[in-house]
């Protein structure tokens, strides 16, 4: 699986606020041969990708296609963006999510049986959800 997009992906904390991409960080996982490279284009590319795998529709440019499909991605040229592209061309897409929560978007690889997780971590952002549901119905407005 392509471990490597996932942390790509997730060096981003949404809930921290933190990024931790760089030039270094693009070398020192095979993304890209120099530390020199624009980092811009990969975060950019990073946060559309992360869109794409909690199923929202987008459109990379730049000279990079990508059709998000069951089968995967396509790519052409080269660059650390391509390169991520290919370790996910050839990993099991179907498995590579994002974590519903809003406040967290955690990327994960889904080794449930029936690819049914939908977030990072049951201890947390499932819990807070399902808390969330259960105040909800609760609730003594819930059914009015």
């Amino acid at each position: 699986m392509g471990n490597v997009v996932v942390e790509l992906l997730n060096t981003h904390d949404v809930s921290a606020g933190t990024d931790e991409l760089t030039g270094v960080w693009l070398v020192q996982h095979g993304l890209a041969d120099v530390s020199t490279v624009d980092v811009e284009p990969v975060r950019a590319f990073r946060e559309q990708l992360r869109s794409a795998l909690a199923g929202e529709p987008v459109t990379i440019a730049g000279g990079v296609m990508v059709l998000v499909e069951p089968a995967g991605p396509r790519l052409e040229g080269s660059g650390p963006i391509e390169r991520a592209l290919a370790i996910l061309a050839g990993s099991d897409w179907a498995r590579l999510k994002v974590c519903r929560a809003e406040d967290c978007r955690w990327a994960f690889y889904d080794a449930s049986r029936n690819h049914s997780r939908t977030w990072c971590s049951m201890s947390d952002c499932g819990n807070r959800a399902k808390a969330r549901a259960y105040r909800a119905r609760q609730s003594p407005n819930a059914g009015a």
